[in-house]
C-alpha cells in the first residue's frame, strides 16, 4: 500500500501557521507500522488542488487530505475534488440536519454559510466528525482513495484516530511489517552520533535516522519487513551501547517526560528554584501528566530582594559569591528544599558573561539537592540566544536529576558544554 498526504492552506504555505498535523499524523501512522511515502502541501487555488488530487490518485492507493472543510469562499477541498472527478456536489442532507440540531441546542439559528459544509461530492461517502461542523468524506479517484478531513487539530486528530486509521487497516493490507524505535540523547552532535553508529553492522531491513530538535537528537531505528523487525531488538542494545552517556530516554520525546516518569514511580518530591532559566523547569515538568503528585513548589527569583525575600538568601552570600556562582545555586536549592522537605531541589543561578582564556563566556551554576547529598556544577552554554541557553540549562539540571534517581553519577561531561 502507498500512502500520501496533501495538506491545503495558504497560511500553510506563508509560514503563517505551522503544520503540526502533518507531522502528528505521520508518527501516529507509524506506531500502527503504516508509513507514509509523500506529503504535499498546496494552497486554497481551485485550479492548483484540482491538479493535485488528478495527479496524485494516479500514484497512491491511499490519500489523507487535510484541510479546506470550513464555511467560508477560501474552503474549496470538497469543490475542487468534485471538479477533479467530473460530478457535482450535493447535498448530505443528514449532514445539514445535524449542523440543524446542534444549533438548535445551542439556542442558535444555524449561519447559511455552514450549509456549505454539508455539500460533498456525488459519489463521495460522509465521514463523521464528532467534535466539529465539518464532515469528512472519502471518495475513489484513479487508483487512489482520497480521505478528507478538517484542518483543526483536534477534530483531526480525532478523526484520524477513529475513522482514518480503522478505514486504512479494514480496507488495505500492510504488505510489510514496520516497526520504529526511537532513542533520545542529549549532549552530542547529530554528526558525531552518526560517526559513531555508522561504525555497527546493521541488518538488512534497518536503518537508522536523525531528528534534531535542540537540546536533544532523536535516534530513529526503522524495521521494515520480517526478518528486520525481527533483528530490532539486538539493534537497538548495540546501539545503546554506542550512545553510552548521551543515551538520556528510551522511550520518551523530552527529558522532561523522562524525569516525570521516574519520580512517578519512585514516589519522590521535587521542588524547583530558578532564576536564568525563568520557569523553564517547572514549565516543562508541569505539562506532563501526573506531575501535580511530587511537585511541590517553584519559585522564580530574578533579582537579589525575591531571593532574599523567598529563599532566605543573606546579602552576604550574594555579596561575597556572586549570583552566578555555586554556593548561590546551593544556598538556592537547600533552603527551598527545607521548606516543604522535598526529596531533592533543583536550582538555576543567574548567568554572567565574562571573559575566559580570551574568549567572552556564559556560565550559570546548577545545584542538586537531597536529604544529605548536594551535586553542583557551573557551565559554559555556547549559545547566545535567550531561549536555546534556557533549554540547553534546564537539560543539564533535569539529565542531573534523571542520573541522581537512577543512582548514577549525576554529573557528567557533555562534549560541547565546558565545566568549571
Amino acid at each position: 500500500m502507498k500512502l500520501e498526504m496533501i495538506c491545503t492552506g495558504e497560511e500553510i504555505l506563508a509560514g503563517q501557521v505551522v503544520d503540526t498535523n502533518a507531522a502528528w499524523v505521520g508518527e501516529r501512522l507509524m506506531e500502527q507500522g503504516i508509513e507514509m511515502q509523500r506529503r504535499v502541501t498546496v494552497g486554497d487555488r481551485l485550479e492548483d488542488l484540482i491538479s493535485v488530487f488528478q495527479e496524485r490518485s494516479q500514484c497512491a492507493d491511499v490519500i489523507l487530505v487535510n484541510g479546506g472543510l470550513g464555511p467560508t469562499e477560501d474552503d474549496m477541498s470538497a469543490f475542487a475534488m468534485a471538479q477533479a472527478k467530473g460530478e457535482p456536489l450535493v447535498e448530505c442532507v443528514a449532514w445539514r440536519e445535524r449542523l440543524e440540531r446542534w444549533y438548535a441546542s445551542q439556542g442558535r439559528i444555524m449561519p447559511a454559510s455552514n450549509s456549505k459544509q454539508a455539500l460533498l461530492p456525488a459519489s463521495a461517502v460522509m465521514v463523521d466528525n464528532p467534535v466539529g461542523t465539518a464532515c469528512g468524506f472519502r471518495i475513489k479517484l484513479n487508483k487512489a482513495w482520497l480521505f478528507f478531513t478538517p484542518g483543526v487539530p483536534h477534530e483531526f486528530k480525532q478523526m484520524v484516530d477513529e475513522q482514518f486509521i480503522p478505514f486504512v487497516i479494514s480496507e488495505h493490507s500492510v504488505t510489510e511489517n514496520t516497526l520504529l524505535y526511537k532513542l533520545l540523547t542529549f549532549g552530542v552532535g547529530e554528526s558525531s552520533l552518526a560517526d559513531d553508529l555508522d561504525k555497527l553492522v546493521i541488518p538488512e531491513g534497518i536503518t537508522i535516522g536523525y531528528r534534531s530538535y535542540m537540546p536533544h537528537i532523536e535516534i530513529k531505528l526503522f524495521a521494515r519487513g520480517e526478518n528486520a523487525a525481527n533483528a530490532l531488538p539486538e539493534t537497538v542494545d548495540k546501539v545503546k551501547f554506542v550512545l553510552g552517556d548521551s543515551l538520556v530516554s528510551d522511550g520518551h520525546s523530552s527529558l522532561a517526560a523522562e524525569v516525570n516518569q521516574r519520580l512517578l514511580e519512585q514516589g519522590k518530591s521535587l521542588s524547583i528554584a530558578e532564576s536564568c532559566t525563568k520557569g523553564q523547569l517547572a514549565i516543562e515538568l508541569l505539562a506532563q501528566p501526573g506531575s501535580d503528585e511530587y511537585f511541590h513548589q517553584a519559585v522564580i527569583v530574578t533579582n537579589e530582594a525575591s531571593k532574599n525575600k523567598l529563599l532566605k538568601i543573606t546579602p552576604e552570600t550574594t555579596s561575597k559569591y556572586g549570583a552566578a556562582s555555586i554556593e548561590m545555586a546551593v544556598a538556592m536549592a537547600s533552603n527551598l528544599r527545607l521548606l516543604l522537605e522535598s526529596d531533592y531541589a533543583l536550582a538555576t543561578s543567574d548567568m554572567v558573561e565574562q571573559e575566559v582564556d580570551g574568549r567572552q563566556r556564559t556560565m550559570v551554576s546548577i545545584a542538586l539537592v537531597s536529604q544529605g547529598k548536594i551535586w553542583h556544577q557551573t557551565i559554559d552554554i555556547p549559545f547566545r540566544r535567550p531561549e536555546m541557553f534556557r533549554s540547553i540549562c534546564a537539560a543539564v539540571a533535569y539529565d542531573m536529576l534523571r542520573r541522581a534517581l537512577l543512582g548514577t553519577p549525576p554529573i557528567i561531561t557533555y562534549p560541547f558544554i565546558r565545566r568549571f
